[in-house]
Parts: C-alpha cells; sequence; structure tokens
C-alpha cells in the first residue's frame, strides 16, 4: 500500500511543479473580468503568443488581474501582479500602466489602448521610449477631432454636443482639447458629461437631453467602456446621435464609430512580448501608433434615430452593420 500510494502521488507531485524553462506574463486589465470585448482581445493576444511559440500552461504561465475600472483596485492588483515576478507585464489603459510604473522599474512592460503617450508623459519618446515601458497607442489626441466631424456628416442638425469622459484621468483632457479646437468649424456648441460612475452617466446624459438638437461624443476610458450599454440604451432612448472610437460600440447598438481594431492592437502587443521574452529590452522597441482607422456605421441604428445617411460616407466606411 505504502509503495503503492507513493506512486500514485508522484505524478501530482510532478504535475503541479512547472517546467524549470516555464516562464511568466502578467496581464493587468483596467476592465472588468466578464467584460466579452476584454475577453475577445485576450483571446487575440494568446493566439498571436502561440503563433510565436508560446503557449500558456506548456512553455508560458499567463497571471491575470481585473480592475473594473477601480483606481484603488488597481492599484492593489498592480502590487500583488509584480510581487509575482513575471517576465513581463501586458496593461491595458493609463489607468492600469501608472500604478504598475510606481511599483516596478525593472520588470518589462507593453502597454495597450493609450493614447498620446509622450504628452501623457508615459515614455520619454515614440522612437526610445526608455525605461522598462514600451506599447502601443491607439491614436494621438488630435484623432478625437475627427469624432465630430463624422458626427456632424452623419447628423448635420447637432449643435449641441456632449463629450462624455472621465475627469480624472489625465488623457481625456488631451482628447477634450482635441475637439474644443474642432468645434467652431462646425458650429457646435460643447458640454462636457463626467463619467466616474453609471449614476454620473445617467444624470449627466438626462440632464443635457433636456433641450434639442444634441448629440454625443463618447471618449473611450474603462468606466465609459465598461458602461457601453447603458450609454447606447441612453443615446437611442434620448434620441441622440453619438460618435464613439471603437467599433465593438456599433456592433451593440450605436451609432458611428471612427479608430483601430483593439484586437489587432494586442496582437501586436504579443509579438512585442515575444521578442522580450527572447531577450530584447523595452526600452529599445519603439511606441508603435496605429497606421488605419476604421469608420463603422450602424444603419438600423441611424434608421430608428431617422438620420439619412449620406452615400459619400456609405462609401468611405469600412462596415456598414445593417
Amino acid at each position: 500500500m505504502l509503495i503503492g500510494g507513493a506512486a500514485c502521488a508522484w505524478p501530482l507531485a510532478a504535475h503541479a511543479q512547472q517546467p524549470a524553462d516555464m516562464r511568466r506574463i502578467g496581464v493587468l486589465s483596467a476592465f472588468g473580468e466578464n467584460d466579452p470585448e476584454t475577453q475577445r482581445n485576450l483571446v487575440a493576444f494568446r493566439e498571436a503568443l502561440a503563433k510565436r511559440g508560446w503557449t500558456d500552461g506548456r512553455n508560458v504561465k499567463i497571471d491575470y488581474r481585473w480592475g473594473d475600472a477601480d483606481p484603488a483596485r488597481i492599484r492593489a492588483q498592480a502590487t500583488e501582479l509584480v510581487g509575482l515576478r513575471p517576465d513581463v507585464i501586458l496593461v491595458s489603459t493609463a489607468l492600469a500602466l501608472q500604478p504598475v510604473r510606481q511599483v516596478t522599474n525593472s520588470i518589462p512592460i507593453v502597454f495597450t489602448q493609450i493614447v498620446d503617450a509622450v504628452s501623457a508623459g508615459l515614455v520619454s519618446s515614440l522612437a526610445h521610449p526608455g525605461g522598462n515601458v514600451t506599447g502601443l497607442t491607439v491614436a494621438e489626441s488630435s484623432m478625437f477631432g475627427k469624432l465630430l466631424e463624422v458626427l456632424k456628416e452623419l447628423a448635420p442638425d447637432v449643435t449641441r454636443v456632449a463629450v462624455v469622459l472621465h475627469p480624472d484621468q489625465a488623457p481625456q483632457a488631451e482628447m477634450l482639447r482635441a475637439i474644443e479646437v474642432a468645434a467652431p468649424s462646425f458650429r457646435v456648441q460643447l458640454a462636457v458629461v463626467r463619467a466616474r460612475s453609471a449614476a454620473e452617466i445617467e444624470q449627466s446624459i438626462d440632464q443635457f437631453a433636456a433641450a434639442p438638437d444634441g448629440g454625443l461624443i463618447v471618449l473611450p476610458n474603462p468606466v465609459t467602456i465598461g458602461n457601453r450599454q447603458l450609454i447606447i440604451a441612453m443615446a437611442s432612448r434620448r434620441r441622440l446621435p453619438a460618435a464613439y472610437a471603437y467599433r465593438f460600440f456599433v456592433a451593440e447598438g450605436g451609432l458611428i464609430s471612427y479608430g483601430i481594431d483593439i484586437d489587432e492592437q494586442y496582437r501586436q502587443a504579443a509579438s512585442y512580448v515575444n521578442r522580450i521574452l527572447r531577450g530584447e529590452k523595452p526600452a529599445d522597441l519603439p511606441i508603435q501608433q496605429p497606421t488605419k482607422f476604421e469608420l463603422v456605421v450602424n444603419l438600423k441604428t441611424a434608421n430608428a434615430l431617422g438620420l439619412n445617411v449620406p452615400p459619400m460616407l456609405l462609401g468611405r466606411a469600412d462596415e456598414v452593420i445593417e
């Protein structure tokens, strides 16, 4: 019995031990674990890693931590993740990057979903980011003026535009400034909808919608992304044409979006993680900027709002959701 018991126990103990050459990746997402879009992004990341020879559970272990758009939770999760001593950490948004940088200046970090990393003071330059950080930006701040342009093209009667943003996240101010610069050209009056929570979003949009000829521009951040169903539903209920930065808002019922393919950004992030695991330093990997932006229109939503989509806009669209 003793010999048999030992023989049975040995494979279990061996299975519990990680191979000596097992590498470790930490992932800190500012979003919630149950967000389907976040999970889809991470599937794209893992598939791209596998194509480069890294399979979770075989030669690499991936540890996940979730922020749920809560700064205090994100700080705690950042400390916990760094304590695991991964070989490299993947982070999403500046909300997740900043606390990780505060607890480590040695573990390599690859970021995604960050706007204008140089202006935000997150890296020293695009070509030579320096330190232990590199990654991929979603756009320069100036791009967000384009959201006002496509909104007015689709809904020319809009004269008042509320910009839905998180007031405590510094990059949002740069995006707002780009829209403010563009606003006089389109003869619109801007307002700000502060989005720290679902309750604040709902109350502020209701107040804004009390006057006619309104529209929305929704800036990307963990709170607006996490509450996108609420924002889309309110835009529909209050009959507010709305422009978004990411396709998945439109796929879930939003009107129009102009921005990058987030799944593709996670695939590119996998390339940088692979290079770091194979010995390259983040300081030598330049910040990648997007070269393609997608215009997506939801015809069903346009029809529900009584909007006629201009043929030229339809012709430019990369995708039309019917």
